[in-house]
């Protein structure tokens, strides 16, 4: 035995200093706080629970949500040995050894619930070796992450597990985890009404943030003081937000700014702008992305878009942060207030499609250069209509693959300036009719 087993067998280490979120951490379902969709009599968990019967599950959700604990309790109440590992520290060895002592307690006659943190970690070669023991009932795998199972992990591996989702803990989840702290310690936090709403808001949805967050107030605080809301935020110098720049946070984001640019929402998309750079993303991707914008959503509805959107970055790069946000922002209420128009970009992929699609045709001999006597010869530049000699400087003749014909990629929306294209797309149109 080892020198900390020795410790641990003496009752030593009952003694050691704990965090308070370990000293919280539930010993039953019921205790859980927050995920009532899932642990509730007739959440997915709560009805699994209740028959004793558990298969492979993936839990998905943000940090601090309880993923470990329930795991961890379902084990408990399912009778199952718990055995945890963390795909940040394990390899495939460490995979086999776990394995080879799953069948060793199943030859006994007693399953084993593997709860794996942080799963999406792992590998391909390493996912697929859950694969054979999922299978066999030699354990029962409950996998933890906060990425997007449908991208992280294997499709094999998803085919074999539920997903369920974890949120956020809420508000009032919060303060019962700070009430229950508040009882463990004998005594109250030192805040005022609004420092304790500033202390929660801090806690972004993560219980365990919460709790170490009313660790760092205690030992903060004097002898009778009491914190008001901004005195708190210089004491625990504010949490920073969720996010990962290489992940879900990430995408969610900028899809939320995308969507709320799209949507003509001036305030929301802000919003969602502010909330990327305090999260610290690169603004120079914001820029590239708001140039996006303007060609995918707005393009010929309003042509200065895209030239503010550009300037916007140009902006930026002269002058940083913060004062190059300030143009961000613009750009952000000039493209939300713009009006919308996808035809280009609908256009563009159509054409894309029929490019594929045909192959390498060649352009009709009429538009075709003819500097030569043999091309001159072979019908190039034959019959070719110069469009500025042409009423309207529109000649309306025909400039796709012969074998191809006449295609239609572009349909503008009937008004102001795009009314003289329809008036001449429409025109083609009439006279391919009349050909075939």
């Amino acid at each position: 035995m080892d020198v900390a087993n020795l410790f641990e067998a003496a009752g030593l280490e009952r003694d050691a200093p704990r965090p308070l979120a370990d000293r919280l951490r539930p010993t039953t379902l019921d205790e859980v706080i927050g995920q009532q969709h899932l642990l509730g009599p007739d959440g997915a968990l709560g009805r699994l629970v209740a028959a004793r019967s558990l298969g492979s599950l993936i839990f998905w959700g943000p940090p601090g949500t309880g993923k470990t604990t329930v795991g961890r309790l379902l084990a408990d109440a399912t009778n199952l040995a718990f055995e945890p590992i963390s795909a940040i520290f394990s390899g495939v060895a460490d995979l086999k050894k776990v394995f080879e002592t799953a069948r060793a307690r199943r030859a006994a006659g007693r399953g084993t619930l593997l709860f794996v943190d942080e799963i999406h970690r792992f590998n391909k070669a390493q996912q697929d070796s859950f694969l054979p023991v999922m299978e066999d009932g030699t354990v029962t795998l409950v996998g933890a992450t906060t990425e997007n199972p449908s991208f992280a992990l294997n499709a094999a591996l998803l085919s074999r597990a539920r997903v369920l989702v974890f949120k956020s803990l809420d508000a009032e989840a919060i303060e019962k985890l700070l009430a229950r702290a508040e009882a463990i310690e004998g005594r109250g936090l030192p805040l005022d009404p609004e420092a304790r709403a500033a202390l929660i808001r801090m806690a972004d949805g993560d219980g365990r943030a919460a709790l170490t967050l009313a660790e760092e107030i205690w030992r903060a605080a004097r002898a009778g003081e009491v914190f008001d809301a901004e005195r708190v935020q210089d004491v625990v110098q504010r949490r920073a937000p969720i996010y990962d720049k290489s992940a879900d946070g990430h995408y969610n984001l900028i899809s939320a700014l995308h969507k709320s640019v799209r949507g003509s929402d001036p305030d929301a998309a802000l919003y969602w702008l502010a909330r990327m750079l305090d999260a610290g993303e690169d603004p120079l991707y914001l820029a590239r992305r708001l140039i996006r914008m303007a060609s995918e959503d707005i393009g010929l509805a309003d042509p200065q878009a895209l030239t503010v959107a550009i300037a916007a970055r140009d902006a930026y790069e002269q002058l940083g942060t913060p004062e190059g946000e300030l143009a961000l922002a613009e750009c952000v209420v000039h493209l939300a207030t713009a009006p919308k128009s996808n035809a280009v970009y609908v256009a563009y992929k159509r054409a894309r499609a029929a490019a594929k699609e045909h192959g390498s045709l060649l352009p009709p001999k009429h538009i075709l250069n003819a500097p030569t006597k043999l091309m001159k010869s072979e019908g190039y530049g034959a019959g070719y209509a110069y469009d500025h000699d042409a009423p309207e400087a529109f000649s309306g003749q025909d400039y796709f693959p012969e074998e191809m014909g006449r295609r239609r990629f572009y349909d503008p929306p009937d008004r102001g300036f795009e009314r003289e294209l329809r008036k001449r797309l429409d025109y083609w149109a009439k006279l391919r009719a009349e050909r075939e």
